[in-house]
């Protein structure tokens, strides 16, 4: 989505959900809007979770397409 890292202070627990919504793109969307058209897989701590998963105030999150291997 254009960037490798950014930084969200957040004040309380909030869902992985949550977070897709606070998060704007360079374009103005919100990472939540852009991933309508391309789905996104999330991981909070290194372990995956779904939009429902709560993120702690310290916890760190990854978003990435969904990928393939053979």
């Amino acid at each position: 989505m254009g960037q490798s890292e950014i930084e969200i202070v957040l004040d309380r627990a909030i869902t992985v959900g949550e977070l897709k919504t606070r998060i704007k793109l360079p374009n103005g969307a919100t990472l939540n809007e852009a991933s309508q058209d391309q789905p996104l897989m999330a991981a909070v701590n290194q372990e995956m979770v779904d939009d429902f998963a709560i993120v702690a105030v310290d916890a760190e999150v990854a978003f990435f397409p969904p990928v393939t291997g053979g």
